[in-house]
């Protein structure tokens, strides 16, 4: 004699179990969506948002505020809309027109690797959670991973010029960079702008300002970090030139 093992899947589900499933199913979709595509859900609080204005007027700027108040958020969206060209409809900062060339840098591999490369790109231990970052995932390209630190990229090539299908226009590239290699690894190449998440030693940023001296937007850096150095030569540089 045979056994028949009953399965609640071999019953007909009912009308109110289908209704539950297909929304199930579209709550895991969307889910998914937002978490691929942060940048569309980008919302600035009011001081970001200043922030990003800025961008407009100044060539240099810098956003100084305590622990886990958004700095390295509001840079990492900058960035990804520079890369992309996906700017939002409230969007009053700096624009470019082209693909661009920018850096994202910290002050060592480790920490450049798990606060703007994270930002930016996503998790740096899961590859497959890449894209649920500020760029969205239909924007990354390819990449190249950096010698020393482990899971740090050396840099990502980005979609520039519209999303959703919309007919790209060319690449960007965001290169990640750390204080600790010294001034000389910063020297050479000309780019489009450079943001420094924490302080950098005083030469770190002029000589990364000077590589974007024949960019699109000649002089265009950035500044995020928690004061920790007091009244340093770089935070001199802003607070008593009023910049």
């Amino acid at each position: 004699m045979s056994l028949q093992h009953w399965s609640p899947s071999s019953e007909p589900m009912s009308p109110l179990q289908k209704q539950k499933l297909r929304l199930a199913r579209a709550e895991t979709l969307l889910a998914r969506r937002l978490s691929t595509n942060r940048l569309a859900h980008y919302a600035p609080y009011a001081k970001q948002r200043e922030f990003h204005r800025l961008g407009k007027t100044f060539n240099e700027r810098l956003f100084m505020a305590g622990n886990q108040l958004g700095k390295t958020i509001a840079g990492g969206a900058e960035w990804a809309m520079h890369l992309t060209g996906r700017y939002p409809t409230w969007w009053e900062g700096q624009t470019f027109d082209k693909s661009v060339i920018l850096w994202a840098t910290g002050v060592t591999g480790e920490s450049t690797r798990d606060n703007p490369q994270r930002i930016l790109i996503g998790n740096p231990l899961k590859e497959e959670e890449w894209g649920t970052g500020m760029i969205p995932k239909d924007a990354l390209v390819d990449y190249d991973r950096a010698v020393g630190t482990p899971n740090l990229l050396d840099n990502y090539v980005v979609r520039h010029g519209g999303g959703g299908g919309d007919v790209q226009q060319g690449e960007s590239i965001v290169y990640f960079k750390a204080y600790e290699k010294g001034r000389e690894k910063w020297q050479g190449p000309t780019i489009d702008g450079v943001w420094f998440d924490e302080e950098p030693p005083l030469d770190i940023y002029t000589e990364g300002l000077t590589r974007t001296n024949n960019g699109q937007r000649r002089q265009f850096a950035m500044i995020t970090f928690t004061p920790l150095l007091g009244m340093s030569d770089v935070v001199s540089l802003f607070l008593l030139e009023g910049k």
